[in-house]
């Protein structure tokens, strides 16, 4: 599905991404809780605070220049039609808690995907405010959107968020 097809400006463009960031992400939380009990384990997260610092500027780029550029950062790059590719990252923090305190890394994990649904949620809503959509947009497979290796998935082909 083409989600550019559904946006009719800029504020609706800066919700879908955040729709399609916060589905990847939860794929992201729910394979550490997946994965806790696998030896070796290594927690991993979206880029959270980039991604946010991106935003930022995307947004004062287009107050400035009535233009929204979104720029690629370490971890993240956009293409042609919208697409997006998002390099998840080793996640230190939750690491050194799944070694000292698992009940509390658990805690972490469900304490983030609360988070997370709560700002799907609220772009979503936002998305249906905007453009009078009675519906946000479909499922992201995340744990085919997001890879660890040098070169991300192309996230456009994928459909994006609700649930």
């Amino acid at each position: 599905m083409d989600l550019l097809s559904f946006i009719p400006d800029n504020v609706t463009e800066v919700l879908v991404k955040i729709v399609q960031f916060a589905e990847l992400r939860r794929g992201i939380l729910n394979g550490n809780i997946r994965g806790m009990d696998t030896p070796g384990y290594i927690p991993r997260d979206l880029p959270v605070i980039e991604f946010a610092e991106l935003l930022h500027v995307a947004i004062s780029e287009h107050l400035q220049h009535q233009r929204l550029l979104f720029r690629d950062t370490a971890n993240m790059t956009f293409g042609d039609g919208g697409t997006m590719r998002i390099h998840p990252i080793a996640d230190d923090h939750a690491a050194a808690l799944l070694r000292t305190d698992p009940d509390e890394y658990l805690n972490l994990q469900i304490n983030r995907l609360v988070e997370n649904s709560l700002n799907g949620k609220v772009a979503q809503e936002l998305i249906r405010r905007h453009s009078g959509m009675p519906c946000c947009l479909p499922n992201v497979d995340s744990g085919n959107a997001v890879t660890t290796d040098a070169f991300p998935e192309d996230l456009s082909s994928r459909p994006s968020a609700t649930e």
